[in-house]
Protein backbone atom coordinates (compact mmCIF):
# COMPACT_ATOMS: atom_id res chain seq x y z
CA UNK A 1 0.00 0.00 0.00
CA UNK A 2 1.19 3.50 -0.84
CA UNK A 3 -0.01 6.99 0.06
CA UNK A 4 0.21 9.58 -2.71
CA UNK A 5 1.19 13.04 -1.47
CA UNK A 6 2.20 16.21 -3.29
CA UNK A 7 5.91 15.40 -3.64
CA UNK A 8 6.27 11.90 -2.20
CA UNK A 9 4.70 8.48 -2.64
CA UNK A 10 4.93 7.00 0.85
CA UNK A 11 5.48 3.27 1.39
CA UNK A 12 2.85 2.18 3.86
CA UNK A 13 4.33 -1.28 4.38
CA UNK A 14 6.54 0.28 7.07
CA UNK A 15 4.84 2.36 9.79
CA UNK A 16 5.65 6.03 9.22
CA UNK A 17 6.35 8.27 12.21
CA UNK A 18 4.61 11.64 11.96
CA UNK A 19 6.14 14.21 14.30
CA UNK A 20 3.91 16.88 15.83
CA UNK A 21 4.95 20.52 15.44
CA UNK A 22 2.45 22.71 17.29
CA UNK A 23 2.84 26.38 16.36
CA UNK A 24 0.35 27.33 19.04
CA UNK A 25 0.35 29.00 22.45
CA UNK A 26 -2.26 26.64 23.90
CA UNK A 27 -1.84 23.06 22.67
CA UNK A 28 -2.77 20.49 25.31
CA UNK A 29 0.71 18.97 25.44
CA UNK A 30 3.36 21.47 24.39
CA UNK A 31 1.52 24.74 23.85
CA UNK A 32 3.88 27.68 23.58
CA UNK A 33 7.12 25.69 23.29
CA UNK A 34 7.27 26.07 19.51
CA UNK A 35 4.97 29.06 19.02
CA UNK A 36 7.52 31.21 17.19
CA UNK A 37 8.66 30.44 13.66
CA UNK A 38 12.26 30.08 14.81
CA UNK A 39 11.34 27.67 17.61
CA UNK A 40 9.07 25.64 15.35
CA UNK A 41 11.75 25.25 12.67
CA UNK A 42 14.32 24.30 15.28
CA UNK A 43 11.90 21.62 16.48
CA UNK A 44 11.44 20.38 12.90
CA UNK A 45 15.19 20.03 12.53
CA UNK A 46 15.44 18.19 15.84
CA UNK A 47 12.71 15.76 14.79
CA UNK A 48 14.59 15.09 11.56
CA UNK A 49 17.66 14.14 13.60
CA UNK A 50 15.47 11.78 15.63
CA UNK A 51 14.29 9.95 12.52
CA UNK A 52 10.89 11.47 11.76
CA UNK A 53 9.23 10.47 8.47
CA UNK A 54 6.58 13.21 8.24
CA UNK A 55 6.31 16.64 9.87
CA UNK A 56 2.79 17.66 10.94
CA UNK A 57 2.48 21.42 11.46
CA UNK A 58 -0.56 22.89 13.20
CA UNK A 59 -1.57 26.43 14.07
CA UNK A 60 -4.77 25.77 16.01
CA UNK A 61 -5.16 23.70 19.16
CA UNK A 62 -7.88 21.05 19.01
CA UNK A 63 -7.71 20.04 22.66
CA UNK A 64 -11.11 19.56 24.32
CA UNK A 65 -12.69 22.92 25.04
CA UNK A 66 -10.30 24.90 22.86
CA UNK A 67 -11.79 27.95 21.10
CA UNK A 68 -11.48 28.32 17.32
CA UNK A 69 -8.61 30.42 15.98
CA UNK A 70 -9.20 33.29 13.55
CA UNK A 71 -8.14 32.61 9.97
CA UNK A 72 -5.62 35.46 9.93
CA UNK A 73 -3.99 34.20 13.13
CA UNK A 74 -3.69 30.62 11.86
CA UNK A 75 -2.17 31.79 8.58
CA UNK A 76 0.31 34.00 10.41
CA UNK A 77 1.41 31.07 12.57
CA UNK A 78 1.59 28.37 9.92
CA UNK A 79 2.72 29.90 6.64
CA UNK A 80 6.24 31.01 7.69
CA UNK A 81 6.93 27.55 9.11
CA UNK A 82 5.58 25.66 6.11
CA UNK A 83 7.52 27.91 3.71
CA UNK A 84 10.78 26.74 5.28
CA UNK A 85 9.77 23.19 6.26
CA UNK A 86 9.10 22.13 2.66
CA UNK A 87 12.84 22.53 2.07
CA UNK A 88 13.80 19.93 4.67
CA UNK A 89 13.43 16.86 2.45
CA UNK A 90 10.53 15.08 4.16
CA UNK A 91 6.77 15.24 3.61
CA UNK A 92 5.08 18.20 5.29
CA UNK A 93 1.57 17.75 6.63
CA UNK A 94 -0.56 20.66 7.82
CA UNK A 95 -3.18 20.09 10.50
CA UNK A 96 -6.04 22.36 9.44
CA UNK A 97 -9.71 22.27 8.52
CA UNK A 98 -9.98 25.75 6.99
CA UNK A 99 -10.14 25.80 3.17
CA UNK A 100 -8.20 29.06 2.94
CA UNK A 101 -5.36 27.62 5.03
CA UNK A 102 -5.41 24.43 2.95
CA UNK A 103 -5.08 26.39 -0.27
CA UNK A 104 -2.33 28.62 1.09
CA UNK A 105 -0.13 25.80 2.38
CA UNK A 106 -0.68 23.71 -0.75
CA UNK A 107 0.45 26.72 -2.78
CA UNK A 108 3.67 26.62 -0.74
CA UNK A 109 4.20 22.93 -1.55
CA UNK A 110 2.74 21.17 1.48
CA UNK A 111 2.30 17.45 0.91
CA UNK A 112 -0.61 16.45 3.16
CA UNK A 113 -3.71 18.08 4.63
CA UNK A 114 -4.58 16.53 7.99
CA UNK A 115 -8.21 17.51 8.59
CA UNK A 116 -9.96 16.81 11.89
CA UNK A 117 -13.28 17.73 10.25
CA UNK A 118 -12.76 15.22 7.41
CA UNK A 119 -13.42 17.82 4.69
CA UNK A 120 -16.84 18.74 6.11
CA UNK A 121 -16.18 22.46 6.33
CA UNK A 122 -17.69 24.41 3.44
CA UNK A 123 -15.29 24.49 0.51
CA UNK A 124 -12.71 22.12 2.01
CA UNK A 125 -13.51 19.14 -0.21
CA UNK A 126 -13.38 21.35 -3.29
CA UNK A 127 -9.92 22.68 -2.41
CA UNK A 128 -8.64 19.16 -1.86
CA UNK A 129 -10.23 17.82 -5.03
CA UNK A 130 -8.77 20.65 -7.11
CA UNK A 131 -5.23 19.68 -6.13
CA UNK A 132 -3.84 16.91 -8.35
CA UNK A 133 -1.80 14.94 -5.80
CA UNK A 134 -1.87 16.13 -2.19
CA UNK A 135 -2.36 13.53 0.51
CA UNK A 136 -5.49 13.83 2.63
CA UNK A 137 -6.09 12.48 6.12
CA UNK A 138 -9.76 12.25 7.10
CA UNK A 139 -10.39 12.05 10.85
CA UNK A 140 -13.52 11.06 12.75
CA UNK A 141 -14.66 13.58 15.34
CA UNK A 142 -17.90 13.45 17.31
CA UNK A 143 -19.15 16.98 17.92
CA UNK A 144 -16.57 19.76 17.90
CA UNK A 145 -13.51 20.61 20.00
CA UNK A 146 -15.58 22.86 22.26
CA UNK A 147 -18.12 20.18 23.23
CA UNK A 148 -16.82 16.78 22.17
CA UNK A 149 -15.70 15.52 25.57
CA UNK A 150 -18.62 17.07 27.43
CA UNK A 151 -20.98 14.92 25.35
CA UNK A 152 -19.07 11.96 23.86
CA UNK A 153 -20.67 9.55 21.42
CA UNK A 154 -22.93 6.70 22.53
CA UNK A 155 -22.69 2.98 21.85
CA UNK A 156 -20.18 0.95 19.91
CA UNK A 157 -17.75 3.39 18.33
CA UNK A 158 -16.21 1.04 15.77
CA UNK A 159 -19.07 0.66 13.29
CA UNK A 160 -19.97 4.34 13.63
CA UNK A 161 -16.42 5.46 12.92
CA UNK A 162 -16.09 3.02 10.04
CA UNK A 163 -19.34 4.19 8.43
CA UNK A 164 -18.41 7.86 8.81
CA UNK A 165 -14.94 7.48 7.32
CA UNK A 166 -16.25 5.39 4.46
CA UNK A 167 -18.80 8.08 3.59
CA UNK A 168 -16.33 10.97 3.77
CA UNK A 169 -13.86 9.11 1.57
CA UNK A 170 -16.60 8.32 -0.94
CA UNK A 171 -17.57 11.99 -1.04
CA UNK A 172 -14.02 12.95 -1.98
CA UNK A 173 -13.75 10.19 -4.55
CA UNK A 174 -16.99 11.44 -6.13
CA UNK A 175 -15.21 14.76 -6.66
CA UNK A 176 -12.38 13.02 -8.48
CA UNK A 177 -9.90 12.40 -5.63
CA UNK A 178 -7.91 9.23 -6.22
CA UNK A 179 -8.17 6.56 -3.53
CA UNK A 180 -4.34 6.51 -3.26
CA UNK A 181 -4.42 10.05 -1.81
CA UNK A 182 -6.66 9.20 1.15
CA UNK A 183 -5.69 8.13 4.67
CA UNK A 184 -8.12 7.64 7.56
CA UNK A 185 -7.86 8.43 11.28
CA UNK A 186 -10.33 7.08 13.89
CA UNK A 187 -9.83 10.23 15.98
CA UNK A 188 -8.69 8.92 19.33
CA UNK A 189 -9.91 11.28 22.04
CA UNK A 190 -12.19 13.29 19.77
CA UNK A 191 -15.61 12.86 21.34
CA UNK A 192 -15.09 9.33 22.62
CA UNK A 193 -14.96 7.66 26.03
CA UNK A 194 -11.89 5.86 27.32
CA UNK A 195 -13.57 2.53 26.59
CA UNK A 196 -14.45 3.59 23.05
CA UNK A 197 -10.90 4.74 22.37
CA UNK A 198 -9.45 1.39 23.45
CA UNK A 199 -12.08 -0.53 21.51
CA UNK A 200 -10.93 1.34 18.39
CA UNK A 201 -7.37 0.23 19.11
CA UNK A 202 -8.21 -3.42 19.79
CA UNK A 203 -10.52 -3.63 16.76
CA UNK A 204 -8.54 -1.30 14.53
CA UNK A 205 -8.22 -3.89 11.77
CA UNK A 206 -11.96 -3.61 11.14
CA UNK A 207 -11.31 -0.06 9.91
CA UNK A 208 -8.64 -1.35 7.54
CA UNK A 209 -11.33 -3.22 5.60
CA UNK A 210 -12.07 0.13 3.93
CA UNK A 211 -8.78 -0.25 2.06
CA UNK A 212 -7.09 2.99 3.15
CA UNK A 213 -3.93 3.46 5.20
CA UNK A 214 -4.71 4.36 8.79
CA UNK A 215 -3.16 7.04 11.01
CA UNK A 216 -3.21 6.51 14.78
CA UNK A 217 -2.78 9.43 17.16
CA UNK A 218 -2.43 8.21 20.74
CA UNK A 219 0.44 10.39 21.89
CA UNK A 220 -0.04 11.66 25.47
CA UNK A 221 -3.83 11.38 25.19
CA UNK A 222 -6.03 11.55 28.28
CA UNK A 223 -7.16 7.95 27.83
CA UNK A 224 -3.58 6.88 28.52
CA UNK A 225 -3.65 8.96 31.68
CA UNK A 226 -6.95 7.39 32.67
CA UNK A 227 -5.57 3.84 32.63
CA UNK A 228 -2.10 4.62 34.01
CA UNK A 229 -2.85 7.41 36.46
CA UNK A 230 0.05 9.37 34.98
CA UNK A 231 -0.01 13.12 34.35
CA UNK A 232 0.49 14.53 30.88
CA UNK A 233 4.24 15.01 31.07
CA UNK A 234 4.84 11.44 32.27
CA UNK A 235 3.04 9.51 29.51
CA UNK A 236 6.06 8.72 27.32
CA UNK A 237 6.03 4.99 28.04
CA UNK A 238 2.27 4.73 27.62
CA UNK A 239 2.41 6.73 24.38
CA UNK A 240 5.12 4.51 22.89
CA UNK A 241 3.23 1.39 23.95
CA UNK A 242 0.05 2.65 22.27
CA UNK A 243 1.95 3.51 19.08
CA UNK A 244 3.43 0.01 18.97
CA UNK A 245 0.05 -1.61 19.55
CA UNK A 246 -1.45 0.53 16.80
CA UNK A 247 1.34 -0.53 14.43
CA UNK A 248 0.73 -4.18 15.33
CA UNK A 249 -2.93 -3.67 14.51
CA UNK A 250 -2.04 -2.33 11.07
CA UNK A 251 -1.61 1.43 11.47
CA UNK A 252 0.46 2.86 8.63
CA UNK A 253 1.22 6.18 10.37
CA UNK A 254 1.66 6.96 14.06
CA UNK A 255 1.37 10.63 15.00
CA UNK A 256 3.57 11.36 18.02
CA UNK A 257 5.28 14.00 20.11
CA UNK A 258 8.17 11.76 21.17
CA UNK A 259 9.77 10.84 17.87
CA UNK A 260 13.12 9.44 19.01
CA UNK A 261 11.62 6.92 21.44
CA UNK A 262 8.88 5.87 19.03
CA UNK A 263 11.36 5.37 16.18
CA UNK A 264 13.55 3.22 18.44
CA UNK A 265 10.63 1.13 19.66
CA UNK A 266 9.38 0.54 16.12
CA UNK A 267 12.88 -0.50 15.02
CA UNK A 268 12.89 -3.23 17.67
CA UNK A 269 9.37 -4.32 16.73
CA UNK A 270 10.21 -4.46 13.01
CA UNK A 271 13.27 -6.58 13.74
CA UNK A 272 11.14 -9.13 15.55
CA UNK A 273 8.84 -9.38 12.55
CA UNK A 274 11.72 -10.91 10.56
CA UNK A 275 11.61 -13.97 12.82
CA UNK A 276 7.89 -14.61 12.63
Amino acid sequence: MHWQTTRFVLDMTRPQVMGIVNVTPDSFSDGGQHASTTAALHHCEQLLKEGVDILDIGGESTRPGSPPVALADELARVLPVVREAVRLGVPVSVDTYKPAVMQSVLDLGADIINDIWAARQSGAAQVLAAHPRCGICLMHMHGDPQSMQAAPMDGDAVPQVLSFLELQALNLKALGVEKSRICIDPGIGFGKTVEQNFSLLVRQRQLLTLGYPLLAGWSRKSSLGAVTGLPLKERLGASVAAALLAAQQGASVVRVHDVRDTVAALAVWRTTQNFI
